[in-house]
């Protein structure tokens, strides 16, 4: 919460000692613009969605949450027009931005290639879990992370929403870290690079 696209990048590069660079894949950062978030008392924050509370025990707030997916939805769009096959794009973040990523994938997006969210969670009767109670399709594989010593998002919840995603039909994978804050660690990106690249491999030269 708070950062910028331009923030989290550097942070990556901080922690790798390079940037999270793929020579056949394109990293898009993208910020959240700011809004009055609840948590802290309704001051302005680069945020993705708002809540009434960080806790996964209380409602959704659903209006912020589905106008930032039709943001995100008019970037999904553009790499499309530019060529990039939807089957071919990964959405992912940090703590906000992997609940972000979730809903946008398993609501909106179930074409995608994958989905990662790294120390994230979604609320017990989460808009996720009921739009997945009515499908039928193939869903996005998902890649989570989380540090059992987090103290701002529980290590339970990331696991519940873990467990809950996979009864729903989601291929899920849950890496747990022993002793991580709310805090990205290099092990975990560099895991999550390769998963990456697993999901999105060089194509084969297309032959005729």
């Amino acid at each position: 919460t708070g950062d910028t696209g331009q923030g989290a990048r550097t942070w990556i590069k901080q922690i790798l000692n390079q940037d999270m660079a793929f020579q056949h894949i394109k990293v898009i950062y993208p910020t959240a613009p700011p809004r009055p978030y609840t948590p802290m008392k309704g001051a302005f924050s680069t945020v993705w969605f708002d809540r009434y509370k960080i806790s996964n025990d209380c409602p959704e707030h659903i209006e912020s949450i589905d106008s930032m997916c039709r943001g995100l939805t008019d970037l999904i769009n553009d790499e499309i027009k530019n060529g990039i096959a939807k089957n071919r794009i990964l959405i992912g973040g940090f703590s906000m931005g992997g609940g972000m990523a979730m809903h946008l994938a398993y609501r909106f997006h179930q074409d995608l290639a994958g989905v990662f969210a790294l120390s994230s969670f979604l609320n017990k009767d989460s808009a996720v879990y009921q739009a997945l109670k009515r499908n039928e399709s193939i869903l996005p594989e998902l890649f989570q992370c989380h540090g059992t010593a987090d103290e701002l998002v529980l290590y339970s919840w990331g696991e519940e929403t873990n467990k809950m995603l996979k009864s729903l039909g989601v291929s899920t994978s849950l890496h747990t870290f022993p002793n991580l804050n709310h805090e990205l660690s290099r092990t975990e990106i560099e895991k999550l690079k390769t998963w990456i690249v697993k999901k999105l491999p060089v194509e084969a030269a297309k032959t005729n």
